[in-house]
Protein backbone atom coordinates (compact mmCIF):
# COMPACT_ATOMS: atom_id res chain seq x y z
CA UNK A 1 0.00 0.00 0.00
CA UNK A 2 1.12 3.60 -1.13
CA UNK A 3 1.05 6.28 1.68
CA UNK A 4 0.63 9.54 0.71
CA UNK A 5 1.26 12.21 3.28
CA UNK A 6 1.37 15.86 3.32
CA UNK A 7 4.36 17.25 4.66
CA UNK A 8 4.30 19.66 7.89
CA UNK A 9 7.52 21.19 7.98
CA UNK A 10 9.40 20.78 3.92
CA UNK A 11 11.49 18.44 3.36
CA UNK A 12 11.86 19.17 -0.35
CA UNK A 13 14.27 22.31 -0.77
CA UNK A 14 14.95 24.64 -3.31
CA UNK A 15 18.14 22.77 -4.74
CA UNK A 16 15.47 19.67 -5.32
CA UNK A 17 15.11 19.22 -9.16
CA UNK A 18 12.39 17.42 -10.59
CA UNK A 19 13.94 14.62 -12.61
CA UNK A 20 11.80 15.23 -15.87
CA UNK A 21 12.61 18.79 -16.25
CA UNK A 22 14.29 20.39 -13.75
CA UNK A 23 12.45 23.05 -11.77
CA UNK A 24 12.03 23.18 -8.25
CA UNK A 25 10.74 19.09 -6.74
CA UNK A 26 7.50 19.72 -5.18
CA UNK A 27 6.43 15.63 -5.15
CA UNK A 28 8.71 13.15 -3.76
CA UNK A 29 7.78 9.06 -4.80
CA UNK A 30 10.00 6.73 -2.32
CA UNK A 31 10.42 3.89 -4.47
CA UNK A 32 11.12 0.12 -2.56
CA UNK A 33 14.77 0.31 -4.20
CA UNK A 34 15.47 2.76 -1.71
CA UNK A 35 15.66 5.15 -4.73
CA UNK A 36 13.48 8.34 -5.32
CA UNK A 37 11.61 10.39 -8.09
CA UNK A 38 11.24 13.57 -7.48
CA UNK A 39 8.92 15.68 -9.99
CA UNK A 40 7.71 19.54 -10.15
CA UNK A 41 4.04 20.18 -9.00
CA UNK A 42 3.10 20.14 -13.17
CA UNK A 43 4.82 16.42 -13.81
CA UNK A 44 3.73 15.21 -10.34
CA UNK A 45 0.19 15.53 -10.63
CA UNK A 46 0.76 14.47 -14.29
CA UNK A 47 2.30 11.38 -12.90
CA UNK A 48 0.54 10.87 -9.76
CA UNK A 49 -1.45 7.56 -10.26
CA UNK A 50 1.13 5.71 -11.88
CA UNK A 51 3.89 7.33 -8.62
CA UNK A 52 1.28 5.94 -6.25
CA UNK A 53 1.02 2.27 -8.03
CA UNK A 54 4.89 1.86 -7.58
CA UNK A 55 6.15 3.94 -4.61
CA UNK A 56 6.61 3.23 -1.32
CA UNK A 57 5.54 6.29 0.25
CA UNK A 58 4.50 9.45 -1.91
CA UNK A 59 5.50 13.09 -0.35
CA UNK A 60 3.53 15.83 -1.81
CA UNK A 61 4.36 19.59 -1.28
CA UNK A 62 2.26 21.45 -3.62
CA UNK A 63 0.52 22.78 -0.98
CA UNK A 64 3.14 24.98 -0.54
CA UNK A 65 2.63 26.60 -3.99
CA UNK A 66 -0.55 28.32 -2.91
CA UNK A 67 -0.02 31.72 -1.34
CA UNK A 68 -1.03 32.23 2.30
CA UNK A 69 -4.73 34.26 2.73
CA UNK A 70 -3.87 37.88 2.84
CA UNK A 71 -4.78 39.19 6.71
CA UNK A 72 -7.71 41.56 6.79
CA UNK A 73 -7.57 44.93 8.84
CA UNK A 74 -10.88 46.07 9.80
Amino acid sequence: MTTVTTAVAPTLTASDRCDRCGAQAFIRARLSSDQDLLFCAHHGREHLDKLRAIAEEVIDETDRLQPESPTIQV
